[in-house]
């Protein structure tokens, strides 16, 4: 071979092996894909919705996600995952431009711990507020979930019966649970961080709650007068405790700073039961809204075929 020629072959190799490292190291610190394909509303997957697609890992989930045209990612138990895991998701969302949804906070089913404070309880709740600043600045998320505990009742197995004795009248109640937010939110407001008051259902999921009601929890967010308390809106639960969406929606309006879906009945993806989703996301979305819409739901059918399904809902639900 001539010098020349060979100088010229080896040129070239040499010019498509730089080429091709360069490629491979842009590739590696580029951020993840994200859909050209973006639904209409901020709909929130949570942890574990996407593990047949995606894999076990989580950060693969929320990739995943953004892959699919989500922009916001729900997680009711990230207090309890490690601080490194935590950051590690929060670089994560914000490389895909990506919204952190609620995480649960302080959540009691049972227990009158905001309609009949102790201070044993009270102490554990304000503790709570401040852990879920901490977790809010590794995920950088906007909002936490609180539920203040059930209604007052004769509890024969605790000690609650001996605080005070008898039940409380239903008024004494409210007044408690309003003076326990404001506590809270004086924690929660110099930081920015709003908690979020979900009502449940009596009837399939959590009897004997004290927040039930979207006028309910209109009346206390009022009460309060804190940006900080707000309602987090479950169209499954208020399905069933009240209907009436649409109205009980507007009515409620100024209050509420956080949605969640799943049908009914079984709190499955939409279409998997009553709900007519698609005329509900139209209206919130007419309404301005720009937050989240966390996925609280289950799957009607298992596996990727089912996860597939979930993803199709939503395109439909969005179609508006």
């Amino acid at each position: 071979m001539q010098r020349r020629h060979f100088l010229k072959s080896t040129g070239a190799t040499a010019a498509a092996t730089v080429l091709a490292a360069t490629t491979l190291n842009a590739q590696e610190a580029a951020p993840p894909a994200k859909s050209t394909n973006t639904f209409k509303l901020g709909y929130a997957p949570h942890a574990g919705m996407f593990r047949n697609l995606a894999g076990d890992d989580v950060i693969d989930q929320i990739k995943f996600a953004a892959e699919q045209g989500f922009t916001a990612w729900e997680d009711n138990g990230m207090p309890g995952k490690p601080p490194e895991l935590q950051e590690k998701i929060g670089k994560t969302l914000d490389s895909l431009g990506m919204q952190m949804g609620v995480f649960v906070a302080y959540g009691s089913f049972d227990k009158p711990t905001f309609a009949r404070p102790k201070k044993e309880t009270t102490t554990e709740i304000l503790d709570a507020m401040k852990n879920a600043i901490e977790v809010a600045k590794r995920v950088n998320a906007k909002w936490c979930t609180v539920v203040p505990g059930s209604v007052d009742q004769q509890h024969a197995d605790d000690d609650w019966n001996r605080y005070g004795g008898g039940r409380l009248a239903e008024g004494y109640q409210t007044a408690n649970v309003i003076d326990m937010l404001r506590r809270c939110t004086e924690i929660l407001e110099p930081a920015g961080l709003v908690m979020v008051l979900e009502p449940l259902n009596w009837y399939a999921n959590h009897g004997g709650v004290f927040l039930q009601r979207s006028d309910q929890a209109y009346a206390i967010c009022r009460a309060v007068n804190s940006p900080s308390c707000k309602i987090l809106f479950d169209i499954y639960h208020q399905q069933i405790t009240e209907g009436n969406l649409i109205p009980n929606i507007d009515a409620s309006w100024s209050e509420i700073a956080y949605f969640q879906s799943g049908d009914n009945p079984g709190r499955k993806e939409p279409y998997s039961g009553e709900i007519n989703y698609q005329n509900v996301f139209k209206h919130i979305h007419q309404k301005g809204f720009k937050g989240v819409v966390g996925m609280e739901h289950g799957l009607s059918e298992r596996g990727k075929e089912g996860e597939q399904k979930l993803i199709a809902a939503y395109r439909r639900a969005d179609d508006f």
